[in-house]
């Protein structure tokens, strides 16, 4: 009889290593002053970057129609991430930008991120973790991170 985990479990614990950090992320940014944001405005936010995006062109990066990227900008727009504003090159054109809160909230996750892989390094060891970092990068594409979970994952909200 083998000792080996079953197939099916290390998916699973990917996954909830994941949703461990991004739970414990979000509930630092609503400690310090970011309630409303949602795992996947995360996802929307680096695709949107400092140069900004047009919705069509969001919703092609997250894999997602520009509806459901445009109901997201809504959201992210009412609560003061992002902003429209006329494509200086294109009037006809609308851009979503980043607002000051935005890049300030994507400058604090990182900096979270930063003290959640400090605990875990503390809790497995430096040299385990970065063992599991550069296995991970091993089995992995290499390159840019991929921003098209929302579409992968079936859609944002």
């Amino acid at each position: 009889m083998s000792t080996d985990p079953p197939g099916w479990e290390l998916p699973l614990r990917l996954l909830l290593g994941f949703r461990v950090l991004i739970d414990e992320l979000h509930a630092e940014l609503a400690r310090q002053g970011h309630p409303d944001l949602r795992p996947m405005h995360g996802f929307v936010m680096q695709a949107i970057g400092r140069g900004g995006t047009t919705a069509a062109e969001l919703g092609r990066l997250l894999g997602v129609s520009k509806q459901a990227a445009g109901k997201t900008i809504d959201t992210l727009e009412r609560v003061g991430y992002v902003e429209r504003g006329a494509d200086p090159a294109d009037a006809r054109r609308k851009v979503v930008r980043l607002t000051e809160r935005g890049i300030e909230s994507l400058a604090l996750a990182a900096r979270i991120f930063d003290d959640l892989r400090a605990r875990w390094a503390h809790a497995l060891g430096e040299d385990r973790l970065r063992a599991l970092e550069t296995d991970l990068r091993a089995v992995t594409p290499p390159g840019a991170l991929r921003l098209d979970i929302p579409g992968w994952f079936g859609g944002l909200d």
